[in-house]
């Protein structure tokens, strides 16, 4: 990691009734062996904080589990709770669904940040706003006070974000790879194999 890159905190949303996969908490679903939740808590294992928001659930002991509010309140809500226990300046943001996001992504967001935050761009030009990196006062100020239910891209909207398409490795899922529907949990756990053991 180059020296000069400050300190980051972590928020994981990670709630969501998945009701395309039968109302199942999406982030304990198996992918390769371990929970998708494992999986982007590893990309992130260097945070100075580590933050899941979502209902109850098994997390590691030096991860903070926090609730939004409403519960299910979506991504915005989510935010909100996950940036009040964040106290470093910058931020990860990174869906609990997403079960191959590699570390090196992170670094490599954070080596680009500038303005208000960086995003990730996937292959067909869609914002991935639980993909990035931000200035933690920036996006604790774009979601302080949106009431009600507010898409993240709206709510998002004023701030000055940079975009990046972000390669996958040949032979690599793209990290915005997420498992919204049952076909999409079985082309991950087909692309990640069995898993050690």
């Amino acid at each position: 990691m180059p020296p000069d890159l400050p300190p980051y905190a972590a928020v994981v949303p990670a709630g969501g009734r998945a009701a395309r996969l039968g109302g199942q908490a999406k982030p304990q679903l198996e992918v390769g062996g371990r929970s998708i939740l494992a999986a982007v808590l590893d990309a992130v294992a260097d945070a100075a904080q580590r933050v899941v928001v979502g209902p109850p659930q098994p997390v590691p002991p030096d991860v903070l589990l926090v609730r939004e509010h409403p519960p299910g309140g979506g991504p915005v809500a989510a935010l909100r709770a996950g940036l009040a226990a964040v106290d470093t300046d910058v931020v990860a943001v990174l869906a609990g669904d997403l079960p191959f996001v590699p570390p090196s992504l992170i670094e490599e967001l954070r080596t680009r940040l500038t303005g208000d935050g960086i995003l990730v761009v996937d292959d067909a030009g869609r914002d991935q706003y639980l993909l990035g990196i931000w200035r933690t006062a920036a996006l604790r100020a774009a979601v302080a006070d949106v009431a009600g239910p507010t898409s993240l891209r709206r709510a998002l909207a004023p701030l000055s974000v940079r975009r990046w398409h972000a390669e996958s490795r040949p032979g690599e899922p793209p990290p915005w790879t997420d498992c919204d529907t049952p076909a999409d949990l079985a082309r991950a756990r087909l692309l990640a194999g069995p898993g050690p053991g």
